[in-house]
């Protein structure tokens, strides 16, 4: 019994661990969804700034091309709702400064860019210039709330570091002097555009932390146009907000963007109207409560708000990627590049036809060409062999020739005469042909067939 209850309790628990096992494999497609998700939570939406390459615009309308510096590059898609607001038509090699999503493309497992918006280098580097000094800070802690200081609840005397000609000053004035006349205001003159305009309000900063005669800091101006208002992004002047032992409300008249001055200050008011209404508030015990309560409802709804915009946040998400656009987005992009890899299928299909048509016509054009050769081979067969036949009937013919004339010759020779009977006489190995050449006593040789003898002539 004992035995077979320490077996079952092992098999229960290795079909446990098998079960766990099997719930956390993952298949190919739920990875890489996974991993999409990952980036596009984790990374969000970037700024980059590179060369055009691989540029292609297929019939969709869509545009894929590689963004790239010189030790990488990343593949890039701007769907056709995108590149319709693009002012410009992208080519390769230029350069760009482009705004995108960090994604994954799904099918492929390759990671991406959506790219919301592209611009010419140069274009849009003030932008980029301004979130990546944003970013710095950021990183930094110069935005953090944990380091923002508290207003005093009942200022005494407050200090204005602005233009002293400035409609600005003139309507912090008016305010203080209708809501709280009793305020004290000392005014910090500087400049508030133009090159010298952030060293000079940073040193007024200064100047008023090192004489420790005010409560808090208004810094600011009116509104203008993003040049004009250009010194209230210079980093420097940041930092400077950032050390200052004085609270400081940040009143750039604007209301587009936060400027880095707003997001580095303890307090940022829309206007210095709006400034000075913040540190002019009533002293009254109703006016405190209520702003105690005003400050725990704004907390509270911040609080829900937060809340309810992360559930937003994933709500949209969840929307954007299982909406139909999404889905058709992605399935535009995988004809894409199926149409792509058809075409070059569809062209090597032909290449190799090609080939295998000039290799026919190759072997089509040898075939014929040893035809023609082996034709001429059996005419030089047959040539030689009558060639061969003429020469030995010529040899022939010449041997007959050649054994008349032997015989001939052979009929005309001294030596048949000889045996005939007849002899021949020399002197001196010259033939004697008459008696009349001879004298007695003459030594002369004669021939005979079977051989020679001398003589001496004695009469």
């Amino acid at each position: 019994m004992l035995f077979s209850y320490i077996i079952f309790n092992l098999a229960s628990s290795w079909l446990m661990q098998s079960n766990q096992i099997a719930q956390n494999i993952l298949s190919v497609s739920q990875l890489n969804q996974q991993v999409r998700r990952l980036l596009e939570n984790s990374l969000g939406t970037v700024w980059l700034a590179g060369e055009i390459s691989n540029f292609a615009t297929p019939f969709s309308g869509h545009w894929y091309f590689s963004l790239k510096d010189d030790g990488a590059q990343v593949r890039c898609a701007m769907f056709k709702g995108a590149n319709r607001k693009a002012v410009f038509t992208l080519e390769n090699g230029m350069q760009v400064l482009v705004k995108a999503k960090i994604t994954m493309y799904e099918p492929r497992g390759d990671y991406q860019l959506i790219a919301e918006a592209i611009h010419p280098a140069g274009d849009g580097a003030q932008q980029q210039a301004f979130e990546q000094l944003k970013m710095k800070l950021a990183s930094e802690g110069l935005f953090s709330q944990a380091d923002k200081q508290s207003l005093p609840e009942y200022p005494s005397t407050i200090g204005v570091v602005s233009s002293a000609s400035g409609a600005a000053l003139q309507d912090i004035l008016s305010v203080l002097q209708r809501r709280a006349p009793a305020i004290k205001v000392i005014v910090y003159p500087a400049a508030v555009q133009g090159d010298a305009a952030a060293s000079q309000l940073s040193n007024m900063i200064e100047l008023a932390n090192q004489r420790e005669e005010v409560d808090l800091l208004i810094v600011g101006r009116g509104g203008g146009s993003k040049e004009d208002l250009s010194a209230f992004n210079d980093e420097a002047l940041a930092r400077c907000i950032f050390n200052s032992n004085i609270p400081i409300i940040s009143a750039v008249g604007h209301e587009v963007d936060d400027s880095i001055c707003d997001l580095v200050a303890d307090i940022r008011a829309a206007t210095p109207s709006a400034a000075a209404e913040i540190v002019s508030q009533q002293a009254s015990h109703l006016a405190l409560s209520l702003n105690k309560l005003s400050q725990q409802l704004e907390q509270s709804y911040l609080h829900m708000l937060s809340r309810q915009q992360i559930r937003l946040k994933q709500l949209h998400h969840q929307v954007e990627t299982q909406s139909p656009i999404h889905l058709l987005e992605q399935q535009q992009q995988r004809f894409d590049e199926l149409s792509h890899r058809l075409s070059f299928a569809h062209q090597q299909s032909l290449n190799r036809s090609k080939q295998r048509h000039l290799e026919a016509h190759s072997r089509l054009k040898h075939s014929l060409l040893e035809q023609k050769l082996s034709r001429h081979q059996q005419l030089l067969v047959q040539l030689k062999q009558r060639l061969n036949l003429a020469s030995d009937k010529n040899l022939q013919h010449q041997q007959d020739a050649l054994v008349n004339v032997c015989r001939q010759m052979d009929n005309l020779s001294p030596l048949r005469v000889l045996e005939r009977g007849f002899s021949l006489v020399t002197q001196q190995q010259k033939i004697v042909k008459s008696a009349a050449d001879l004298s007695v006593g003459d030594q002369v040789n004669i021939k005979f067939a079977d051989g020679n003898h001398n003589a001496t002539i004695i009469e």
